[in-house]
C-alpha cells in the first residue's frame, strides 16, 4: 500500500441529495486538524474561477470518462489548493471581490504550504462521485435523509428544480436515469408542485446512492438521522473511518453546533446550528397529513432499502 492509500492522505468528498447534512457533517469533518474545506465546485451558482475554474453549466452535472476533459485538469488544481489567482482576478468589481479574492488566495496558499487534506462538500456532485473517486482516490461520504425530511425542507425553502438539467445530459440519462425518462420528462414539461419535484428528486438521487452502496463497500453511508441522534459518537466513527484526529476541540465543536441549546428549526440555510435531534422529525410540520403519505407512497420502493416502518413514526 502506498502512502496515497491511506484513508489519512486522500480528498474527501462529502455527498448526497441537497438538503441531507451535507453542510453540516462537511464543516464538521473540517473541524480536524490539517483538514481544508472547499465548497461546492460543482455548483453552478458558486463559481469561484479561483478555487475552481471548471464551469458547471447545470446542477448535478454528471463527470465520467467520456467527458472528463473539460473538467478534470481545473479540478486537479482545486484539489491541490492552486489558486487561480488570474482567473479570479479578471472577474473581480468591487473592493469585497478583491477582499474575498486576497482572501481565498491566502487560504489556499496556506493549505498548500501545510500540504493539507482536501474536503470537497458538494450534494451537486453526487452523480460524478464514481468518476472523481476513481480519478483522484477520493474517500466518499454519502449522506441520507429520510424522504419525507427532505421534501419538507426543500418545501420550506421553496427550492424549485428545472428537471430539463437532466435531458440535457445524455451521458446522465443513458448511465444512471433511464428508469425515471418518463417522470423526469413529464416535469419537464409540467412542473408540478414542490413535493412532486421532491419526490422525483429524491428517488432519482436516491436510487443512485443505493447502486452507489451495492457496489463501493468500501464508502461511507451516513444517515442524517443517525448522525443526529448522537452527533458526538458518530462522528467519532466517521473520523475513524477517515483516518482523522477526533481531538477535545473537535469534540466540543460538534457538541455545541448539535446540542439541545440550540434552535430545533434552521431560519437560515447556510446556519449549521441546529438541535440535531429534535431536527428530525421537522417533516411532520412542515408537511400536511396527505403530502406525507404522497411522500410514502411514491418513494416507498426505495425508501424500504434505506428505512423502516419506525422511522415514518414520530415515538
Amino acid at each position: 500500500m502506498t502512502d496515497t492509500d491511506l484513508p489519512s492522505s486522500r480528498p474527501i468528498l462529502v455527498t448526497g441529495a441537497h438538503r441531507s447534512g451535507t453542510t453540516w457533517a462537511g464543516r464538521m469533518i473540517a473541524r480536524s486538524p490539517n483538514i481544508r474545506y472547499i465548497h461546492e465546485p460543482f455548483n453552478p451558482d458558486a463559481f469561484r474561477p479561483g478555487i475552481c475554474a471548471a464551469r458547471f453549466e447545470r446542477e448535478f452535472t454528471y463527470v465520467c470518462a467520456e467527458n472528463a476533459a473539460s473538467y478534470q485538469d481545473d479540478l486537479k488544481l482545486c484539489l491541490e489548493f492552486r489558486y487561480r489567482f488570474a482567473e479570479s482576478l479578471r472577474r473581480v468589481r468591487t473592493a469585497a471581490d478583491a477582499v474575498r479574492t486576497a482572501r481565498d488566495f491566502g487560504r489556499f496558499a496556506f493549505s498548500r504550504w501545510r500540504k493539507a487534506r482536501p474536503l470537497v462538500k458538494d450534494p451537486h456532485a453526487v452523480f460524478s462521485a464514481e468518476w472523481l473517486a476513481r480519478t483522484f482516490g477520493m474517500n466518499v461520504v454519502v449522506m441520507i435523509r429520510h424522504p419525507a425530511a427532505f421534501v419538507g425542507s426543500l418545501k420550506k425553502a421553496r427550492w424549485a428544480f428545472r428537471f430539463g438539467q437532466f435531458l440535457e445530459q445524455p451521458l446522465l440519462m443513458r448511465h444512471h436515469l433511464s428508469r425515471f425518462q418518463t417522470e423526469i420528462e413529464a416535469l419537464a414539461i409540467e412542473t408540478g408542485d414542490i413535493v412532486d419535484q421532491g419526490i422525483l428528486l429524491w428517488n432519482v438521487i436516491y436510487d443512485v446512492i443505493l447502486q452507489y452502496r451495492n457496489r463501493h463497500p468500501d464508502w461511507i453511508f451516513v444517515r442524517h438521522e443517525d448522525l443526529s441522534r448522537d452527533p458526538v459518537h458518530r462522528f467519532f466513527d466517521l473520523f475513524q473511518s477517515l483516518g482523522l484526529k477526533y481531538t477535545d476541540s473537535v469534540r466540543r465543536a460538534i457538541a455545541d453546533f448539535s446540542g439541545p441549546h440550540n434552535p430545533g428549526e434552521q431560519h437560515n440555510g447556510s446556519h449549521i446550528r441546529r438541535d440535531s435531534e429534535s431536527n428530525i422529525w421537522n417533516w411532520k410540520k412542515r408537511l400536511t397529513p396527505g403530502e406525507i403519505e404522497r411522500v410514502r407512497t411514491h418513494t416507498g420502493a426505495i425508501a424500504s432499502q434505506f428505512y423502516g416502518e419506525e422511522d415514518w413514526r414520530h415515538p
